[in-house]
């Protein structure tokens, strides 16, 4: 069959010296003829695409066999998975074969497992399973960005956003799932997550010298934090700062009509509420936790504010106090 010259929208799938090499061996190939149509070396025409094809015999030949074969895994068990979840999602990976990579790389129960593409969170799925089979305490942390789903999937008209809202909602129905029928090790299962945001500080930016500053705009630096953002973005800032696992058990009380956060229980009590008294510091310094951190701005006084570490000093001198 005659060979049509290369076109504007195609290429070359070999070198000539591969296609050569190849030929030699055998293997078949097929060529395009001048309307298009593949023929195939006995002159039929074919209705198929063009596959490169890497052949075992080959690779066992050149001592490149390979080690693991995870063929039983396909894509379209992942398909059957979301959809007895009722997510919809395109191109997920199947549970299993991320619980087989794992099992290649581990054997332990308590690892972090890491995945920076999470997509439709099929690693979180994966994690979650392992646990529940062998009362493991494994954990996940899913990376993904808010990438726009498109507006004519299916994913978009069910109401996903972003492909992260569909992780975030599987691994919900699947975590649900998966304990309900965990049996023997679902009572210690834990499948709860949380859901963390990049983003830039929380307090304000700050672009001026103090004799650039005009005594009228001394006002709009006494709250320094950025009116957007809430008491658990603020809480969250400050388990960073002093390196306070993220994963840990957070309590919300009620002290002296404050709220109050207790972190690792009471490894940090945070209140950004205004109006804090001396009572009310007196009364959470009593219960002795191993930091403690205010807004600079809610205090009910200066008098009360200078006298916070003082009063901590004397009822619980362990503690460590901070103002943001």
């Amino acid at each position: 069959a005659k060979v049509t010259p290369l076109s504007t929208d195609g290429c070359w799938r070999w070198s000539v010296d591969r296609y050569l090499l190849e030929k030699t061996k055998n293997n078949l190939i097929f060529i395009e003829s001048p309307s298009g149509v593949l023929i195939t070396p006995d002159g039929k025409k074919s209705k198929w695409n063009v596959y490169t094809k890497i052949w075992l015999s080959d690779r066992q030949d050149e001592g490149q066999t390979p080690i693991n074969f995870i063929s039983k895994h396909e894509n379209r068990h992942s398909a059957k998975e979301l959809k007895e979840l009722g997510i919809v999602f395109d191109f997920a990976k199947p549970v299993g074969l991320v619980k087989h990579l794992y099992s290649l790389l581990s054997d332990s129960r308590e690892d972090i497992v890491l995945d920076f593409f999470s997509g439709a969170a099929t690693t979180a799925h994966a994690v979650m399973q392992l646990n529940a089979k062998d009362g493991g305490k494994r954990k996940f942390i899913m990376v993904q960005l808010p990438e726009a789903t498109d507006e004519k999937s299916e994913a978009f008209k069910a109401g996903y956003k972003t492909i992260a809202e569909i992780g975030k909602e599987r691994i919900r129905r699947a975590g649900k799932k998966i304990k309900d029928s965990a049996g023997l090790y679902a009572e210690n299962l834990d499948t709860g997550f949380r859901v963390l945001k990049v983003d830039t500080s929380n307090m304000k930016d700050v672009y001026y010298a103090p004799d650039t500053n005009a005594q009228g705009s001394l006002l709009d630096q006494i709250a320094n934090v950025k009116e957007d953002r809430r008491e658990e973005d603020l809480l969250f800032q400050i388990l960073l700062d002093w390196g306070v696992d993220l994963t840990v058990p957070i309590a919300r009380e009620t002290i002296a009509g404050k709220t109050v956060f207790f972190a690792a229980e009471n490894a940090v009590a945070a209140c950004f509420d205004s109006g804090i008294t001396e009572d009310f510091v007196k009364q959470l310094a009593a219960r002795k936790p191993l930091r403690a951190v205010f807004r600079d701005s809610g205090f009910a006084s200066d008098n009360v504010k200078i006298n916070v570490e003082q009063i901590f000093k004397l009822m619980s001198p362990g503690t460590e106090v901070k103002t943001i």
